[in-house]
């Protein structure tokens, strides 16, 4: 089992850090191959609760070396501080390894994030606002500045200059802003920053490979999810990297044959932050229960998520972009004081049936669910730990979604907790 992907396969949120976390033990490396800080990652252990931004879920094993690939933009400020933090609370971060080729995300994309956001108005993406995109997008121009570049201060101080003669004039001309004084950010970024980033900073790609090449196990993470993709999300409410699992190829540094494992995460219903179609969500009292219930709020932005019911369509497409190999379920107990569920078999769109996501994004808009309907089974799973304790209408929910998409669940969530899942086919 030389590399096993995670993917989220909605539009993220679906617990990717605790399926990492439990997957991670048989590993030696895990890895984050795509985003930035913009996807926050919750993991509770001997009921603490860790929430990580940047820092690959791996930490918290002393076995593990986490690494951020060069796929990953990063905020050197933030990363640090979230060494920091997790330092503060006993976890070694000290085997830590961030590419070279990682490229950074600096005060002016952060301020330009705000500014195109607030400048689209009603047309506004839903944004995190934390550089992202303008990060990708300086990066796909090749004017970005990589982690490597902090190890070079002539070299950092002369990219930098160049991209902010150009940076300063659309800040003053378009958005009518002061701009930022290259001098002074290159003084505070090689003086205070680069000397605590570049004990970390490796060749992420040979780190892998020679992994791979003596036998060991590596755990590719992504940090958002396949309907948030670039390419193949709901485009424009997306973000600027590919979380499928092919993008952890690219983002990663290893080719798409020592991938033998591509295990998708699904929650048992679906929520969504931002703007975007979504067919399936609930305006009314039962939406509200269900974020009340599931505490869907933003780990970073502390967002009020959008919730639905499940969505066999878009998971059904999932399993073709990402060639699932199995499905991980999580938080089935948020359901457990309902007394019916429903999931989605299909759309309506203009009176046609689409068993598939339609390629269009204004039949998206318009698509009108097709639900099928459970009995719940009200009762508390927060204790079931194996799949004969699970009551029968959780387990026939469960294999009607796993029929639905044509993939096997291995996982089951039953709770926040590290140890609170089971095996469903094990």
């Amino acid at each position: 089992m030389p590399a096993t992907v995670v993917v989220g396969t909605q539009w993220g949120d679906e617990g990717k850090g605790k399926l990492t976390d439990l997957v991670a033990r048989d590993m030696q490396l895990v890895v984050r191959y795509q985003g930035g800080h913009n996807a926050g990652h919750t993991l509770v252990v001997d009921g603490q609760s860790f929430a990580l931004q940047l820092i690959p879920s791996g930490v918290l094993y002393d076995h593990i070396t986490p690494v951020i690939g060069n796929g990953v933009v990063v905020d050197p400020v933030v990363m640090l501080a979230e060494i920091d933090t997790l330092e503060s609370r006993g976890v070694d971060c000290s085997k830590l390894k961030v590419s070279g080729n990682a490229h950074l995300i600096l005060p002016y994309h952060q301020e330009l994030d705000r500014l195109i956001e607030r400048h689209l108005g009603k047309n506004k993406l839903g944004t995190t606002k934390r550089g992202i995109g303008p990060t990708y997008a300086d990066k796909a121009s090749r004017v970005g500045l990589r982690v490597q570049d902090l190890l070079d201060p002539e070299i950092f101080r002369e990219k930098l200059s160049a991209v902010l003669a150009e940076k300063n004039l659309v800040l003053a001309k378009v958005y009518n802003r002061l701009g930022f004084d290259a001098d002074e950010m290159a003084d505070r970024y090689l003086s205070e920053i680069a000397p605590r980033v570049a004990p970390y900073v490796a060749d992420t790609v040979t780190l892998l490979h020679e992994s791979l090449e003596s036998g060991g196990n590596i755990l590719l993470e992504g940090a958002q999810a396949t309907f948030l993709d670039l390419d193949h999300g709901t485009y424009p409410f997306v973000t600027s990297s590919n979380p499928i699992a092919g993008g952890a190829c690219v983002g990663a540094g290893i080719g798409p044959r020592y991938i033998d494992r591509v295990i998708g995460i699904a929650k048992a219903y679906v929520t969504r932050v931002g703007s975007g179609p979504m067919p399936t969500e609930l305006l009314d009292e039962t939406g509200d229960r269900i974020v009340d219930l599931g505490h869907e709020y933003g780990v970073n932005t502390k967002r009020r998520r959008r919730p639905g019911w499940f969505d066999a369509v878009m998971l059904r497409h999932a399993v073709r972009l990402n060639s699932l190999s199995e499905l991980a379920i999580t938080k089935l107990d948020i359901l457990d004081t309902f007394d019916e569920l429903k999931v989605c078999v299909a759309y309506d769109v203009d009176g046609v049936r689409h068993d598939h996501l339609p390629y269009h994004q204004s039949d998206l808009f318009k698509a009108t669910p097709i639900y099928e309907t459970f009995p719940g089974w009200n009762c508390d799973l927060s204790e079931v730990r194996d799949r004969s304790e699970l009551p029968a209408n959780a387990v026939t929910y469960l294999e009607f979604l796993q029929d639905q998409v044509g993939v096997p669940i291995g996982f089951v969530g039953t709770g926040p907790g590290r140890d609170q899942y089971l095996e469903f086919n094990s």
